[in-house]
């Protein structure tokens, strides 16, 4: 059994940001927390943290509370949307 280091339980709702925030990391949107340093966006490494998640959504259906199962909706629609907006084929549905 681990030692208790003081800190609090690690939540489903904290799990779930410390993936998000890994993706953020892969984007680019976020600074490497070891150098400090921002890198280069790895949208091989972002589109692995979403289908972590998506995994993480299917196989937890039907077991979170109504906050947490919001929590990792929102966290997919949003990483998916940059995820989108990272790829950028340029490609519109309307051209203006």
């Amino acid at each position: 059994m681990p030692e208790p280091t003081g800190e609090p339980a690690l939540s489903f709702a904290a799990f779930v940001l410390s993936l998000a925030s890994t993706a953020a990391i892969h984007f680019g949107d976020l600074p490497d927390p070891v150098s400090g340093g921002r890198t280069e966006p790895n949208l091989d490494g972002a589109a692995q943290m979403i289908e972590i998640l998506t995994l993480l959504e299917q196989k937890t259906r039907g077991n979170l509370t109504a906050e947490e199962r919001q929590l990792l909706e929102q966290v997919l629609y949003e990483l998916r949307l940059r995820f989108v907006e990272a790829s950028g084929s340029g490609k519109r549905i309307i051209e203006p």
